[in-house]
């Protein structure tokens, strides 16, 4: 015989709805939660938790928290998730940890007691691989950042790709001593050293490169030294636009021409990179198409939780420009 949530009411002589706030832990005496745990231990009773995590959830907005804000990267993907949530009536909760896991920490359980709906997540590379001990109460998708093993769905550029694409386009203009300018923060940069070594490899090229933390000003410090060596680079790959921006300004101080003295090339299709002369070559991410990805994939995922974990890989698009015309 099945036990209903009416049985228990009246084995503990209360309403359906006084068992209902006592289960779900809301506002009930200790002596009125004693009677009603009793009365589930008599009957046998089984709430269907399944359903009422699902009913909580469907109600509560969508996280989403990146790493970054300041990365016009995540501004983008912001914006295209936001847009996603508003066609369908959600709500969006946004916080941004900075690359800092303390900070990724209190964010992470302030969305647990908003009682979230899911999460779209860029997780600090500190956080990366240990999310699958973290006791979330909602369904994940990670976005830009996956790493592996997966234990939730996400949403990524061919990462290693696309850099190496950048550095075969440098090799094939002539350039031979090309450095790697990458952040030191997260799997997405770790991935695109990754393909800068594959590809400096396969040219029988040596790898000259820095992990940095992933801003314009720390890239313009580290790449006006490298400028002074007597052998300096005679192109860079910058693996997000704060590092390119930092190469940029930094080879603009020393006073060399790019691309006559320094080719440079580098990740994000930001507005600055065309406007510039000369103009920045550059990997386009499909940054909107990513972020209505992981919305779907989330909204998916919160319907249909036994559904398989799925991995969206993305293809960026080279844009040529002057900045990496052929050596003279």
């Amino acid at each position: 015989m099945s036990i209903s949530i009416n049985d228990v009411a009246r084995a503990a002589g209360v309403s359906k709805s006084t068992v209902s706030r006592a289960l779900a832990g809301g506002s009930v005496s200790e002596e009125v939660r004693a009677r009603v745990a009793a009365a589930v231990q008599a009957t046998g009773y089984r709430p269907n938790l399944m359903a009422r995590r699902l009913r909580a959830r469907d109600a509560g907005p969508m996280g989403v928290l990146v790493a970054d804000i300041r990365n016009p990267f995540f501004t983008a993907l912001i914006r295209a998730v936001e847009a996603e949530a508003y066609r369908q009536g959600r709500r969006v909760l946004l916080c941004n940890t900075d690359e800092d896991p303390q900070r990724e920490a209190m964010y992470l359980q302030l969305m647990q007691e908003e009682r979230i709906a899911g999460l779209i997540f860029a997780p600090t590379q500190a956080s990366l691989h240990k999310l699958e001990r973290m006791q979330l109460e909602f369904p994940v998708v990670l976005v830009d950042r996956a790493g592996a093993p997966a234990f939730h769905d996400s949403v990524v550029l061919d990462n290693a790709q696309a850099c190496a694409t950048l550095v075969r386009h440098l090799v094939d203009q002539g350039r031979r001593r090309i450095a790697g300018v990458f952040g030191s923060t997260s799997s997405t940069a770790r991935e695109r050293c990754d393909g800068y070594l594959a590809a400096m490899r396969d040219a029988g090229l040596e790898p000259d490169l820095r992990q940095l933390p992933p801003t314009s000003d720390a890239a313009e410090a580290e790449v006006a030294q490298w400028l002074r060596q007597p052998q300096r680079p005679d192109a860079f790959v910058a693996s997000n636009s704060l590092l390119l921006e930092g190469c940029l300004r930094a080879i603009r101080a020393a006073g060399l021409r790019i691309p006559g003295d320094v080719a440079l090339a580098g990740f994000d299709n930001e507005r600055w990179t065309e406007l510039v002369a000369p103009a920045i070559t550059v990997i386009e991410q499909p940054v909107e198409a990513m972020g209505r990805a992981a919305f779907g994939l989330l909204m998916e995922r919160l319907h249909a939780p036994d559904l398989p974990l799925r991995k969206v890989i993305m293809q960026g698009r080279c844009i040529v420009r002057e900045s990496t015309q052929a050596a003279a």
